[in-house]
C-alpha cells in the first residue's frame, strides 16, 4: 500500500475532511528476517539490564535479509476482541491465523504475564514466563495485523498443556489448575519483596493505581496459608493484603508514591516475586517491527538518573506512515487520552505532541496535515516538519498570512484554528469544526464564501453567538480592530496569501508542534524565553516528551518519567538527555501529566490512570 493510497482513505474516513470515524483497513504483514536472535540477559536478583549503545542498527533494504511479505486476508479466520483465561473474561484481542492462535504482545504481558525479552528479529519475540532464558528460552513466532503485533502462542500452549480453543468471538484459553504453596516477604536495600511459591507456572495480572497495586493470581490457596501469613509494612510497603477469591489469590498493596510494582517469575521452584522500589524500570530494547525500536533504560545526567521510555522509528522505512493525530477528525476543539486517540485513528505507536488549553480544549500548538492547518502555529515556537519520503526538518515556526480586498487594502492575519486569541484577525476553517462560537467579548464574525465576504455579525459577551463554518470558505473572527472590521465588508473579494517561516517549512505536508527547541546541530540551544515559555515552565522538574531526530535520520519519541524517589527533568536535564540518546536536533513536546508514550494498546511510560487528556499527537501507521 503506498503512502498515496493510504491518505486516500485518510480522505475518505475524514481526516481531509469532517468524517467523525476512521476506519484504516491496513493489511497484515509478515517480514521474515535472518533466523538470528538476542534475548536479555538473566536478572538474577531483578537487577535492571544494563543496555549498551546500537553499534549496528537496523537497515532498510538490507543485502537480502528483508524480505516483506502481504499476509492474505483469507489466512485470517477469527478475530476478535475477548478471551476467556481459566474462567474469568479479559479484554485481549487476538486472530486465528489458519491452525495457529495469536495474542497481542500487550495482551500477553497484562493478561498471562508474559514478559518480552530483547530481540534484533521482530518476526521471533523471545519471552520469559517462569522459565529461564538462557537455559530453555522461548521464542515466538510474531506477524502484524493492522495496528497490533500478535504474537503464536500455539507452540507454547501445547507445552504448557494449555486448551485453547475460539468459540464464537470469545478465545477460552484454560490452564491446568494449580496451587499457591507459599509467601514470605521481606525488606531490602532498594524496597521490599514479596514472594508466592507455586505448585506450576500459571497466568497471573498486575493492576496499578497511584500508589497502590493489585496481582491476581489464578492459583487457589489454602485459608490456612492466607491466616498463618503476617503480612507487614516494610520501607516502600504501606500494608499488604491476601485473599481467596472466586479460586484465585489476590495481592493487594499500599505503596509510597514514588514506588511501583515490578513482577517477575522464576522456574526450579516456580515462584512469582514481587518487588516494590522506586528505580522499577525494566530494560528493554527490541526490534518491535521493521523501522519500529521500542528500548528503555535509565539515562544518567550528572548524578541523577532518570527512566527513559523510547520509540525509535525510521521514516524512510516503507512500511512506516508518520501522521499528525488529534482527539476528533471531525474538529481541532477537543481533548482525549492518548490511547483513546491512538485507537481511535488505529494507529500502531504514538506520541503526545502539542500544547492546549486544558478548560476549553482549544490548540495552543500547530498540526497540520496533507498541507492542511488543523491548528496554526503562534508565538514562533517550536515545530517538527516532515514528509513521505522521511525527510525531517525541526526548528522554529511561524505562519505568515495576510489579506487583500479587491479594493488594495491589505490586513495580516494573526493565527489560523488556534485558541490563542489577541486583537486582530482570526482565521477559521472547516478543520475547526462545523461551528465557531465567539471566544472573547465584542468580536465581528465574518463569513467569505468563495473569496467573497458574505456576512459580518457583531457579538457581544463571549460565547454568545454561534454561526455555521462555510464549507467553502473560512470565518474571520476580528477583534478590537475596527478598520480592518469596516474594510471587510459584504460584497468585498478577498485573496488569502499565506507562507511559512522559515520558507523551508513549506516543503513538508505534516507538521506538529511543541517548544521549545531543545537541540540543533547537536548543539543545545535552549531558549525558552524566546519562545515565549515562562521561567517556571523552563526550570520546573516533571515528566516530559521530547521528540529527536538522529545523524542517520531516525526519529526518536522519548517519554522521561520521573527519577527515583524524585520528580522528572527540567527542559535543561531534557536537552541533556537527548544528547546522550543521539539526538541532532530535537524538540520538547507538551509534559507532566499529559506526556504518554504509547505502543499497540498500553501507555509505556506510566500508569494510564495518571495520564491527563491531550490535544494531538503523532501517530505511527504501519503498510505493507
Amino acid at each position: 500500500m503506498t503512502h498515496q493510497y493510504l491518505d486516500r482513505h485518510f480522505r475518505r474516513a475524514g481526516l481531509l475532511q469532517n468524517a467523525r470515524h476512521i476506519p484504516i483497513k491496513a493489511l497484515s504483514l509478515v517480514v521474515i528476517l535472518s533466523s538470528s536472535w538476542l534475548t536479555a540477559s538473566p536478572l538474577g536478583e531483578f537487577e535492571t539490564l544494563a543496555f549498551e549503545r546500537l553499534g549496528k542498527r537496523f537497515q532498510k533494504h538490507s543485502s537480502g535479509n528483508l524480505i516483506a511479505q502481504t499476509v492474505p486476508a483469507s489466512n485470517i479466520i477469527q478475530a476478535s476482541n475477548q478471551i476467556n483465561l481459566n474462567g474469568h473474561l479479559i479484554s485481549v484481542a487476538w486472530q486465528r491465523r489458519l491452525d495457529r492462535i495469536g495474542l497481542t504482545d500487550a495482551g500477553l504481558m497484562q493478561s498471562l504475564g508474559l514478559e518480552l525479552l530483547n530481540t534484533e528479529d521482530p518476526t521471533q519475540q523471545p519471552v520469559k514466563w517462569f522459565s529461564e532464558p538462557t537455559v530453555e528460552p522461548i521464542v515466538l513466532p510474531t506477524w502484524l495485523a493492522g495496528k497490533n503485533r500478535y504474537l503464536d502462542i500455539t507452540d507454547l500452549a501445547q507445552r504448557n498443556g494449555w486448551r485453547v480453543q475460539p468459540i464464537g468471538h470469545i478465545l477460552h484459553i484454560t490452564m491446568p489448575s494449580t496451587q499457591l504453596i507459599g509467601m514470605r516477604q521481606g525488606q531490602q536495600t532498594w524496597g521490599d519483596r514479596i514472594v508466592l511459591d507455586l505448585e506450576r507456572s500459571i497466568s497471573w495480572r498486575l493492576t496499578e493505581q497511584p500508589g497502590q497495586f493489585v496481582v491476581t493470581v489464578d492459583a487457589a490457596i489454602d485459608p490456612t496459608l492466607i491466616a498463618n501469613f503476617e503480612a507487614k509494612s516494610g520501607n516502600l510497603l504501606t500494608s499488604l493484603q491476601v485473599t481467596s477469591e472466586a479460586g484465585q489469590t489476590v495481592i493487594r498493596g499500599s505503596i509510597t508514591q514514588t514506588a511501583r510494582p515490578r513482577v517477575s517469575t522464576l522456574p526450579y521452584p516456580n515462584r512469582l516475586v514481587i518487588d516494590i522500589r522506586e528505580d522499577y524500570l525494566v530494560g528493554r530494547n527490541l526490534l518491535w517491527a521493521p523501522g519500529l525500536r521500542w528500548r528503555q533504560h535509565y539515562v544518567s545526567v550528572g548524578s541523577v538518573r532518570f527512566p527513559v521510555y523510547m520509540l525509535i522509528v525510521d521514516p524512510r522505512q516503507s512500511s512506516i506512515i508518520l501522521r499528525p493525530i488529534w482527539s476528533d477528525p471531525a474538529t481541532a476543539v477537543g481533548i482525549s487520552p492518548l490511547i483513546a486517540t491512538a485507537e481511535r485513528w488505529q494507529a500502531a505507536a504514538a506520541i503526545n505532541a502539542g500544547f492546549f488549553n486544558r478548560n476549553n480544549r482549544f490548540p495552543l500548538s500547530p498540526v497540520r496535515v496533507n498541507n492542511r492547518w488543523i491548528a496554526g502555529p503562534i508565538l514562533d515556537r517550536g515545530a517538527i516538519a516532515w514528509n513521505d519520503s522521511g525527510e525531517i526538518r525541526l526548528g522554529r515556526l511561524a505562519l505568515q498570512q495576510s489579506l487583500t480586498t479587491d479594493r488594495g487594502r491589505q490586513f495580516p492575519v494573526q493565527t489560523i484554528n488556534t485558541g490563542y486569541v489577541e486583537p486582530g484577525i482570526g482565521l477559521y476553517t472547516p478543520a475547526w469544526g462545523s461551528t465557531y462560537t465567539s471566544i472573547l467579548d465584542n468580536e465581528i464574525l465574518i463569513i467569505v464564501e468563495n473569496n467573497r465576504v458574505v456576512n459580518q455579525q457583531p457579538t457581544g459577551v463571549s460565547g454568545s453567538v454561534t454561526v455555521k463554518l462555510p464549507p467553502q470558505g473560512y470565518l474571520l473572527a476580528v477583534r478590537a480592530y475596527s478598520e480592518a472590521a469596516a474594510a471587510l465588508s459584504p460584497g468585498v473579494s478577498l485573496q488569502l496569501t499565506a507562507r511559512t517561516l522559515p520558507t523551508e517549512f513549506e516543503g513538508y505536508p505534516h507538521i506538529v508542534g511543541g517548544g521549545p527547541v531543545l537541540v540543533q546541530n547537536q548543539q543545545i540551544v535552549l531558549n525558552a524565553s524566546a519562545e515565549s515559555f515562562s521561567n517556571a515552565f523552563a526550570t520546573q522538574a516533571a515528566p516530559r516528551s521530547a521528540i529527536g531526530k538522529t545523524a542517520d535520520g531516525d526519529l526518536i519519541l522519548a517519554a522521561v518519567f520521573n527519577r527515583p524517589g524524585g520528580r522528572g527533568p527540567t527542559l535543561s536535564e531534557l536537552a541533556q538527555i537527548m544528547v546522550h540518546l543521539g539526538s541532532v536536533d530535537a524538540l520538547n513536546l507538551d509534559g507532566g501529566s499529559s506526556s504518554s508514550l504509547y505502543l499497540s494498546g498500553r501507555l509505556l511510560n506510566r500508569n494510564p490512570r495518571t495520564a491527563a487528556r491531550v490535544h494531538s499527537g503523532i501517530g505511527i501507521f504501519f503498510s505493507p
